[in-house]
């Protein structure tokens, strides 16, 4: 019990063991989908009276918990009465991949491995001062997603570009090339900083071209996760109409 619910709270402890808890049947059927078989399943009894929990845990063991121990082992507010302690993936796709260097907030983390998921890029790279990707936070936020593509914080985001192969695209807020008129194809690769702090003076100096999404005059600026899903939806669109 102990270490579960600190399997859910310790980024250092999910990294040594390369296991993480998740929360919840919406993040466990998306684990099962990409054939990542569970250590262990936690579930209250309550839990197990629901068909959608019960199918998924079917002819699977099951650690039954009470109300009381499962809430001190989950981390959202309204434990969902089922979770799963799991391998962390080493998964990879074909497609582009999403390089962030220090997000912190752990719902934007989220939000764009989700939209990174959605539009079909390949990883998600981010730095250590980034949110912990495999945090109870932004698994809730990624909707799934974290098992869709491959995922992983490295110590030098320098040294992760450097071995790129494809074309870095460096997103700014202003003084870019409009995002209407880059050109997206071949391998692409897409960086993207902090609100406020923007990208570093290094990671810039390794793009190809800097990227700004077009607004409304008096704008003056986009959340880091809207303008993720907005330059990896641009580039998925325009593949799927073969431009």
């Amino acid at each position: 019990m102990k270490r579960w619910a600190k399997l859910a709270r310790d980024g250092r402890l999910r990294r040594v063991e390369g296991r993480v808890l998740i929360e919840g049947p919406h993040l466990l059927a998306a684990a099962l989908g990409a054939g990542i078989k569970p250590a262990a399943l936690l579930a209250t009894e309550a839990a197990l009276a629901r068909p959608e929990i019960a199918g998924l845990v079917r002819q699977q063991q099951v650690f039954v918990l009470s109300e009381n121990a499962f809430a001190a082992i989950a981390d959202a507010r309204t434990p969902p009465g089922i979770a799963a302690e799991v391998p962390l993936p080493q998964l990879r796709r074909p497609g582009p991949s999403v390089f962030l260097e220090g997000v912190q907030d752990a719902g934007n983390v989220g939000a764009i491995i989700r939209g990174a998921a959605a539009f079909s890029a390949g990883e998600v790279v981010l730095d250590r001062q980034c949110a912990d990707p495999w945090s109870p936070k932004v698994l809730r936020a990624g909707q799934g997603g974290h098992f869709a593509l491959g995922i992983r914080q490295v110590e030098d985001l320098g040294a992760a570009l450097g071995d790129f192969r494809g074309r870095l695209l460096c997103t700014v807020s202003r003084g870019g090339s409009s995002l209407r008129d880059v050109p997206l194809t071949g391998l692409l690769g897409w960086a993207f900083g902090a609100e406020g702090a923007g990208l570093s003076a290094v990671v810039l100096a390794r793009a190809a071209e800097r990227v700004t999404i077009p607004m409304a005059r008096g704008a003056e600026s986009l959340n880091v996760a809207a303008a993720a899903a907005i330059c990896l939806y641009e580039a998925f669109s325009r593949s799927a109409a073969g431009s």
